[in-house]
């Protein structure tokens, strides 16, 4: 019998180990850049370097009530898949033809930097409101694909 985990449940996994570094209140969330089944880079939600913590300051969004998915501009933190895409510029790693393994649906802001950065499909286990995000990686040719982290199956959304 063969226990090994299947490529998105490993990378996925990985994504989530990532998410437990965040610093976010109101949503943890990790991501994972690979190429050819190596990995490229991580990244997690949360301040820039060298800026104090949501958690020392609060969290700017939640004092203002302002719901998922929109007014993105008004949060410190930087998101998780940009975190990974800034760390393969800052080590020199391509991130063309990449695969991005996220526990969350991309918001609009990172879809345009996924799709600059040339990112080709992108995984992820739990959705987010954003349909102008779905919109435009589906105009981009970006795949985007639902994981079911309890029973491994995969559902292409774009």
């Amino acid at each position: 019998m063969n226990n090994r985990p299947s490529w998105q449940k490993y990378f996925m996994e990985m994504a989530y180990l990532a998410s437990q570094r965040s610093t976010c209140l109101r949503r943890k969330v990790g991501a994972v850049l690979v190429r050819d089944n190596q990995i490229l880079s991580t990244g997690y939600n949360g301040s820039p370097k060298n800026i104090s913590h949501c958690s020392e300051t609060g969290c700017l969004r939640e004092k203002l009530n302002v719901p998922a998915g929109e007014k993105h501009e008004l949060c410190r933190g930087v998101h998780a898949e940009q975190n990974a895409i800034i760390q393969c510029a800052i080590n020199g790693t391509s991130t063309r033809n990449a695969v991005l393994y996220c526990t969350n649906q991309p918001c609009s802001i990172c879809a345009k930097l996924i799709i600059n950065a040339e990112i080709k499909i992108v995984y992820i286990s739990e959705t987010y409101p954003d349909k102008l995000a779905e919109n435009m990686f589906e105009e981009a040719g970006v795949e985007m694909i639902n994981y079911n982290r309890e029973t491994g199956a995969i559902a292409r959304l774009t």
